[in-house]
């Protein structure tokens, strides 16, 4: 049963301290920060497929099934949030020549 409660506890922080960090990053770099955090996306499919491959209960397999879905659509959101800004320094920098 601790460890059900240290694993809620090791959450609450991380979400809390993850929070707190976004909130206060000014609002003109979001978008970098978001580009420059996809490889730790990547970390988190790669984590969620070791817990898929190595569950066995139908439970685990839902929960490392969500995790896999949820970090691969996080990871190409991200590329595709950089992608569109990047079109748009592109066309102001075709713009001006």
């Amino acid at each position: 049963m601790l460890d059900g409660f240290l694993a809620l506890y090791i959450f609450m922080l991380a979400a809390f301290t993850g929070y707190e960090v976004i909130a206060r990053v000014p609002v003109i770099l979001h978008t970098p920060l978001m580009s420059g955090s996809n490889f730790i996306h990547g970390i988190v499919v790669i984590g969620a497929m070791i817990a898929l491959g190595r569950a066995e209960s139908p439970l685990e397999i839902t929960i490392g099934f969500v995790g896999v879905l949820l970090g691969a659509g996080n990871a190409v959101g991200g590329y595709v949030v950089t992608g569109r800004m990047l079109e748009m320094f592109r066309a102001s920098r075709e713009k001006r020549s």
